[in-house]
This record gives C-alpha cells, structure tokens and sequence, in this order.
C-alpha cells in the first residue's frame, strides 16, 4: 500500500549508506529514498564509531527524511526511530524488545540494533536528516563485538523462523512511515509514553559518560524533546548526549 511512497535502492556493496545519502542527497521527488547495502565497508555508528557487519547477517539501511517547509529543526527524532523499529520487529513476533537512550534497540539488555541518525545541511532547503538503521539479523557463532557486553539477533528471538530481509525491511519502512507521520504533525511529545514503555533503564541507577566526565543518577525517563532525564544528588537533570550504562554492580551494563 505505501510501495510508491518510497524509492529503494538494495546494492551489494557501499562504503556506508548514510555517507552515500547524505553527500549526494537525491533530488525531492516526492518519496521517501532508502539505500540498502548488502554489505558496508566503513559503516558508521554514534560519535563516530563503527558499525561492524557481516554478509547476509545485517540488515543495514538508511532512509532519507524531508520535513515540511517551516518545520523546526527535528528533536527525538533517533527515539522516534527507535520506537519505529522496536514496533516493527514486535509485530514480526519478537519477545523482550527495550530501547536505550538515544540510540540502542535491545533484547534483554543485549544490543540488537543500532541508529544514527544525521541532519543535511539545510542551504535554504526544508529540514532533512538521514536516519541509518544497522539490525542484527543472524550472526556468525561467537561474535563479539568491542565496546558491547552482550549482542543478539533477531532470529534468538523469534519462535518461528527469520523472514527474508525484504520483509523485515518492509515492517520497519511501514513503522517508520507512520510513526514519522505523527511525529511531523504533532512533535516527540505524542510518542513519548509509547517510547518510554520500552525505556531499557527505566527507575535505574545509571552512569552517564562524555567526553571527559561522567554524571551518575536514577534514569527518570525522557523530556517532551527527547533528553534523558536523570534524577541526581543536586536535583533533576536534562542529558544531551552521552553513553548511558548500568552502574558496575547494578546489572549487565549495554
């Protein structure tokens, strides 16, 4: 039903598909482009990390988004996304879905998924942004990855067996659609409590890092823009940005 809303480009292989997007934009015609790629040889994550794949094994994606004309430069849109792609994979029948602030799709405190999502310079142009979608789908037997205490796959959590990647890309583009439709009328705010439903570390005791410090609290949830609240010795506190894990000794940090 939504099939001419999009334009969709599967390649075999890119160096990543958010570069790609996003230093040579397609013109607006009217849809929603999606780039695909088998296989990313420089994928990139958050803060500049990278996005480790592996043939037939990622679902690795991105989708350029154009907002209406006048529209605020968007907040909580990786949120957004991440509610998007929690709801597509629940209703492909996956069990334990939990989204980590601001960035993560988990299953079980183990990282399935991962968002990045990256602003086009505006040039007088109405706002767009990138939004790059890395899901796990089937992983090689003992990978590890650095920096992650535990991955997973889509497949560990599902009673039957793994659809074919064009129907999980279908699930999450349908999602996306919707939920980008709400969010373009009616802001963060009116996805909010689906959002925090699925909030990872709800009510626990976390620690925040930066770039060169580090805030320690109870997560009290997100703002009405998407910034983590977090509930401090000197009262409630909005975070930016930052690497949000469980405290050593409070649980498996993610």
């Amino acid at each position: 039903m939504l099939a001419g809303d999009f334009s969709i480009i599967w390649v075999d292989e890119c160096a990543s598909t958010n570069g790609t997007l996003t230093a040579a934009p397609p013109a607006d015609d009217g849809r929603v482009h999606v780039l695909v790629a088998n296989r990313q040889t420089a994928g990139r994550g958050r803060r500049g990390r990278a996005w480790l794949s592996w043939p037939g094994s990622s679902l690795t994606f991105s989708v350029l988004w154009r907002f209406m004309p006048g529209a605020p430069a968007p907040a909580g849109l990786s949120l957004v996304a991440g509610l998007a792609l929690a709801r597509a994979l629940e209703g492909l029948g996956a069990q334990g879905i939990q989204l980590k602030w601001p960035n993560d799709v988990l299953v079980h405190g183990e990282k399935l998924a991962g968002i990045l999502v990256e602003l086009l310079p505006a040039r007088g142009r109405p706002p767009a942004a990138v939004i790059g979608i890395g899901l796990n789908l089937h992983l090689p037997t003992g990978i590890s990855v650095p920096g992650q205490s535990g991955v997973t796959d889509l497949s560990r959590t599902l009673e039957h067996e793994l659809p074919a990647a064009t129907i999980v890309l279908a699930a999450i583009l349908t999602e996306l659609h919707g939920l980008f439709e709400i969010y373009a009328s009616a802001g963060f705010p009116a996805l909010r409590g689906a959002w925090q439903q699925r909030h990872a570390f709800t009510d626990l005791p976390v620690c925040i890092r930066g770039e060169d410090s580090a805030l320690y609290g109870i997560c009290a949830g997100v703002d009405e823009d998407g910034a983590l609240l977090l509930r401090t010795e000197a009262g409630l506190q909005r975070v930016l940005a930052g690497d949000v894990s469980l405290r050593p000794g409070d649980g498996a940090g993610a």
